[in-house]
């Protein structure tokens, strides 16, 4: 009998142990392109939360807007990782009232780090000018990079001959096989797909991006020489904020992402010994413009402050693509 008894209370520890950590805390965080750096950030914040008591799922997805809208009304979805163009152009479309909502509601929880513009081209493409009349990859619909490099061909009037909305591995097997002349993609450097899917025998290039128009309009920026083994030079370009975000919660969601955050400051020194190589860019504090801090990260970062109380809601499949699209002349 004793020996029964002592096997059901290891069977007992053995099925604690595999349950993991005591009252573990469930969070969801969209991020990208499983290739692409919000995911990296997005697995780099799950290693983090497993030591410190948070379940944290990261889903993949097809880029900003999507994770924008995902925010808002995904259930299990409480962070999402975006580029700060696709926030602005959210809060300035006031004449769309799904738009209104989700701008009313979206929350930034920290400012993360500065996503270097990338346009890998053929060598005889030398400059942005140069895209003209091309037929040039911009990312896939619901992706940032499809909203940046349709604003940046917007802002320069720089017109190519076709915009294809296809996504990156796509786009990149398209550029080498010839099928188009350039692609985009809006990423922090070093970019998983082209340090691993790019050699010197591809002859492709790093377009540079000093349009006057377009650096009045985006932050200088440059991916210096080397980041990628067949990248010679330093490349001058433009950049954009990514950010991680939430949805205006109100009850327990509300703690959660407060206390997720402080342990996100707290543990800065771990993510950036042992994250992606951006963490060492990221400053926390960077005030980004237009933006305030999610009240529930302020309280527990000794920083309270009041928040507006309202439902989520939701008219469409994808308002947010079907504003930004109608915005952009489609």
């Amino acid at each position: 009998m004793r020996k029964t008894w002592k096997k059901v209370c290891a069977a007992l520890l053995v099925s604690v142990a595999l349950a993991g950590p005591a009252g573990a805390v469930d969070l969801g965080v969209i991020t990208g392109s499983e290739k692409g750096t919000y995911y990296q950030f997005g697995l780099n914040l799950q290693q983090l939360g497993k030591q410190k008591g948070f379940e944290v799922t990261v889903h993949p997805s097809k880029g900003s807007i999507e994770n924008v809208q995902a925010v808002y009304e995904r259930a299990g979805v409480q962070l999402g990782i975006v580029q700060s163009d696709v926030l602005a152009f959210v809060v300035r479309i006031q004449s769309d009232p799904v738009l209104k909502r989700i701008a009313k509601k979206t929350r930034m929880v920290f400012p993360l780090y500065n996503e270097e513009v990338h346009i890998l081209g053929k060598p005889e493409i030398a400059g942005f000018d140069d895209l003209a009349d091309r037929r040039v990859a911009i990312g896939r619909e619901g992706s940032g990079t499809y909203l940046t490099a349709r604003l940046l061909f917007n802002v320069s009037e720089v017109a190519p001959r076709e915009m294809v909305p296809i996504d990156t591995d796509e786009a990149l097997a398209a550029l080498k096989a010839g099928r188009i002349d350039a692609m985009f993609y809006v990423a922090g450097y070093p970019v998983k797909l082209l340090t691993e899917g790019v050699t010197e025998a591809d002859r492709l290039v790093l377009v540079p991006i000093t349009h006057k128009s377009i650096i009045e309009f985006y932050p200088r920026a440059e991916i210096p020489a080397k980041t990628y083994r067949w990248q010679t030079k330093a490349v001058e370009t433009v950049a954009v904020k990514s950010v991680l975000v939430s949805f205006d919660f109100r009850r327990n969601d509300c703690d959660n992402v407060g206390r997720f955050a402080k342990v996100v400051v707290d543990n800065m020194p771990w993510l950036v010994r042992n994250g992606h190589p951006k963490w060492k860019s990221v400053d926390l504090d960077y005030r980004l413009r237009g933006w305030e801090q999610y009240d529930c990260v302020r309280k527990y970062l000794g920083k309270a402050g009041d928040g507006p109380k309202a439902a989520r809601s939701s008219t469409s499949a994808n308002p947010v693509m079907d504003a930004i699209k109608q915005a952009l002349g489609d």
